[in-house]
């Protein structure tokens, strides 16, 4: 399958794995939400966790995400490490503003989809500039998944969504069933979630119900 068939959906999942979670239930939480409607993945495994923290089992666990996202058709994306990404057949790798500069990722591997990490109007023009495959707009509010990043509030999405950018981007932060419907009435189309999904009660219907609200 290549990646002209795996479009971009409207609803990201960045599935982090928890220190208390045996990787089976993250599996079994991952494909619970893609059953529910998450239409685009990526496995955001932490520098500190130990049990990923080097190549060989962040691929091999990446490899598991991989198929779980392709046999549904879904796109797969790997946050920060381009060689995992490469090694683990991803669609894509997700890079921060501090991460490897988009041109290096294009040419360290030209098969792989980019995406970039946006937090003020300047980063987003760049993001344009660079085109790549998405980028992403947050923290729209805090969140623990980003602990010491501000917000940056709905006044960022409404900003990115004046722009009326051509190409696909989703906003993040603390995004669930209470915060979608500001974040698009803001210009969003396009929501990126964690807790809001991996750590619900029910992933699927998490999923479902998030999935319900987006229109693209």
């Amino acid at each position: 399958m290549t990646e002209a068939t795996r479009p971009l959906g409207v609803l990201y999942l960045v599935a982090t794995p928890r220190p208390e979670q045996s990787e089976a239930e993250l599996l079994a939480r991952i494909g619970a939400a893609l059953d529910g409607g998450v239409d685009t993945l990526q496995l955001r495994c932490k520098a500190e966790d130990p049990r990923y923290g080097e190549a060989r089992p962040y691929i091999a666990l990446a490899e598991k995400v991989r198929d779980l996202a392709h046999r549904r058709g879904i796109p797969f994306f790997v946050n920060d490490r381009v060689d995992v990404a490469l090694a683990a057949g991803a669609d894509g790798v997700h890079l921060g503003q501090n991460d490897l500069p988009g041109r290096w990722a294009h040419e360290i591997a030209p098969s792989l989809m980019i995406g970039r990490s946006t937090h003020a109007p300047e980063q987003a023009a760049a993001a344009l500039a660079e085109a790549p495959a998405y980028f992403a707009c947050g923290p729209v509010h805090a969140t623990p998944t980003k602990p010491g990043r501000a917000a940056v509030g709905l006044d960022y999405i409404r900003a990115v969504a004046a722009l009326n950018p051509p190409l696909p981007w989703y906003a993040i932060g603390g995004i669930d069933t209470q915060t979608i419907h500001a974040a698009l009435d803001a210009g969003a189309r396009r929501v990126a979630v964690v807790r809001a999904v991996l750590d619900a009660a029910d992933p699927a219907a998490a999923a479902a119900e998030l999935r319900s609200c987006l229109r693209v």
